[in-house]
C-alpha cells in the first residue's frame, strides 16, 4: 500500500463515523483533504450535516463540494473533528501544523466532543520531534520569540514559501523548530506558551480520542 493509498483508506474509514445530522469539524492537510472529498461524496448521496472548517482552504474545498460550512459562532459545539497529524506519539500526543493551520485546528478540535486523527503508519513515532514543531507567532514578536526558542534549544527557523515568510490565515508567522526529540512534550509546551508573542504551538496533547492509522495491514485504531 502506497502512502496515498493509505491516506485514502483511512479517509474513507473516517467518513463511516459521520452520521446524519452531525456537526463535523474539518481538518487541514493532505489526509484531511481526502476525507473532505470522501465526505462530499456522501453529502452528494443525501447525507445531511453541517461543518466548521479549520482553514480557508478546507472551507473553500468543502463548499465547492456542496458540503454546508458555517462558522463556530453558528455551530459552537461539534460532534466530531477529523484531521490528520504530522506525528502521532505515545498516548496520542501529536505534532500538527505542517499545513500552517495549527491555531484554527486547535480551536476547532477543542469545540468537538470527539477528535479523530487520520494518518498513515509513517506518522506513528515512539518519541515526538522528528517532524519540526511549528510555533505560530505574531509578526511584532518574531525576533524575541525566535531568540527565546533558540535559548530553549529548539532551533527555530522562519517558515518560508516562494522566498517570502509564510503567513497563516490569521496573518501570523510560523517558526518551525527542529527539536529532533521531545521526550517531555508537556514541559516543552508549557515553556513555549510562556513566551510573550506566541499565539499557539503544534503540540496537541490530551486532545485526540482515537487515531485511525492505515498501513499494509489495513486500518487500525489507536487510543490514548
Amino acid at each position: 500500500m502506497t502512502q496515498d493509498e493509505a491516506k485514502l483508506a483511512v479517509a474513507w474509514r473516517a467518513v463511516e463515523l459521520v452520521d446524519e445530522g452531525m456537526a463535523v469539524g474539518l481538518g487541514t492537510g493532505t489526509t484531511a483533504t481526502m476525507f473532505i472529498r470522501a465526505l462530499g461524496e456522501r453529502v452528494k448521496a443525501g447525507l445531511r450535516i453541517r461543518c466548521v472548517a479549520s482553514s480557508d482552504a478546507s472551507h473553500q474545498l468543502a463548499a465547492s463540494l456542496g458540503i454546508p460550512v458555517v462558522s463556530l459562532a453558528e455551530l459552537p459545539e461539534l460532534d466530531v473533528y477529523i484531521d490528520g497529524a504530522d506525528e502521532v506519539g505515545p498516548r496520542l500526543a501529536l505534532i500538527k501544523g505542517g499545513g500552517g493551520a495549527l491555531l484554527r485546528e486547535k480551536i476547532v478540535a477543542s469545540a468537538a466532543r470527539k477528535f479523530v486523527v487520520v494518518a498513515d503508519s509513517t506518522k506513528v513515532v515512539e518519541t515526538l520531534g522528528r517532524y519540526p514543531l511549528p510555533v505560530e507567532v505574531i509578526q511584532m514578536a518574531l525576533p524575541i520569540v525566535q531568540r527565546k526558542l533558540a535559548n530553549l534549544g529548539l532551533n527555530p527557523a522562519v517558515r518560508r514559501r516562494d522566498g517570502a515568510a509564510y503567513l497563516t490565515d490569521e496573518g501570523n508567522f510560523i517558526l518551525d523548530c527542529a527539536c529532533e526529540q521531545i521526550p517531555d512534550p508537556e514541559k516543552i509546551a508549557a515553556e513555549i506558551r510562556g513566551i510573550a508573542g506566541v499565539v499557539e504551538h503544534g503540540l496537541f496533547l490530551n486532545m485526540a480520542s482515537v487515531a485511525l492509522i492505515a498501513g499494509d495491514g489495513g486500518v487500525q485504531e489507536l487510543y490514548p
